[in-house]
């Protein structure tokens, strides 16, 4: 198992560097650079000044001699130096790190567990009262933009009721300590991680739905059963295991979708992470900045998928050997097709 792990992570480091390859040719795709924008801030400079500048960032060059570049700072650990921010990108980045962990990490958290619940409550009674309320209430979550749906919280629990604060990861002005700090941090992030978990909380709560209705008719069910065992032992123990195979298949393929939602959160509620870093690297064509996000992001997704690999092998012991052929079982790609169809 432990060869294995590091193969994977072998392979891993390739993958990122690709990635980091893929990211640099794209963003050199797009129109304009640092250059242009500082040249239109300045108002009227002239072609001579706009040459020096690029020559002094470097982006006189051809496109291949700066992949060479960008490519050999990689290997030294360096991510170049950010003109707009005016500090080395590396700390710029790992500043920011944090908050967007914290944010990501709890709103998957939050999403898995309740939407673990949900699907178990509506799989318990297919077609039911609970069922149609808890299908209802997730396709309204599941529906509904994540921009709205923040704005829609900050107007009712921000203004109207003024429970919880807007904006930020902290009040700066109280200057809370020890445990008041703790619950400062843990009030600033209940907004933005209920806006992240709105939407995947309804994915997980259909997907785990499908997932245990399907499994709770299987065979090994029925035995269970038929020896008396009692209801909640054959969910819990017998039925939920295997239906959490397709939830945690389906949690390494959207953990690269909640960061790309965590833009628009950190972006709506001023929250000081990697989206909002982003956004701001976005309008100034702060390339290095964007370049090192994007390669951070990368990083975490495909831990998260190595991660998600190693828990199947825990939840399914058949996946840990290659010389054990797994038959038709929740990992195959028609029991998923099937399920994401009837969870739609």
């Amino acid at each position: 198992m432990t060869r294995q792990v590091l193969a994977r992570l072998l392979q891993l480091v390739g993958v990122v560097l690709a990635i980091a390859v893929l990211n640099f040719g794209l963003l050199k795709l797009l129109p304009g650079d640092l250059v242009d924008v500082i040249a239109s801030e300045s108002g009227s400079v002239t072609a001579e000044y706009v040459a020096q500048l690029r020559q002094l960032y470097g982006l006189d060059r051809s496109v291949f001699q700066q992949l060479l570049a960008y490519v050999g700072q990689l290997a030294q650990g360096d991510l170049g130096f950010s003109f707009r921010f005016g500090e080395p990108v590396l700390g710029l980045v790992l500043d920011r790190l944090p908050a967007t962990l914290a944010l990501v990490g709890t709103a998957l958290l939050v999403s898995v567990v309740a939407g673990v619940l949900l699907g178990i409550a509506s799989a318990r009674r297919p077609h039911g009262v609970v069922d149609a309320a808890l299908s209802t209430l997730a396709t309204l979550g599941y529906s509904a933009p994540m921009f709205w749906t923040a704005l829609m919280l900050i107007v009712l629990f921000g203004v109207r009721l003024e429970w919880l604060p807007i904006a930020g990861l902290r009040d700066i002005s109280a200057a809370y300590t020890g445990w008041r700090l703790v619950l400062d941090l843990a009030a600033h992030l209940v907004l933005p991680v209920l806006t992240l978990s709105i939407y995947y909380v309804a994915v997980y709560a259909r997907l785990s739905r499908a997932a245990l209705i399907e499994t709770l008719g299987e065979d090994f069910i029925r035995t269970a059963r038929a020896k008396g065992a009692r209801e909640q032992r054959v969910i819990f123990r017998h039925g939920l295991r295997n239906a959490l195979l397709p939830v945690v298949t389906m949690l390494g393929l959207q953990s690269s979708a909640l960061l790309g939602g965590s833009v628009v959160v950190e972006t709506v509620f001023a929250w000081p992470g990697l989206g909002q870093l982003s956004f701001e690297a976005i309008k100034s064509r702060d390339l290095p900045v964007l370049l090192a996000v994007l390669l951070f992001s990368a990083a975490f997704v495909v831990i998260a998928n190595l991660l998600v690999d190693l828990a199947l092998a825990r939840l399914d012991p058949r996946i840990r050997t290659r010389a054990v052929k797994v038959p038709a079982d929740n990992l195959s790609a028609d029991h998923l097709a099937a399920v994401a169809k009837e969870a739609a």
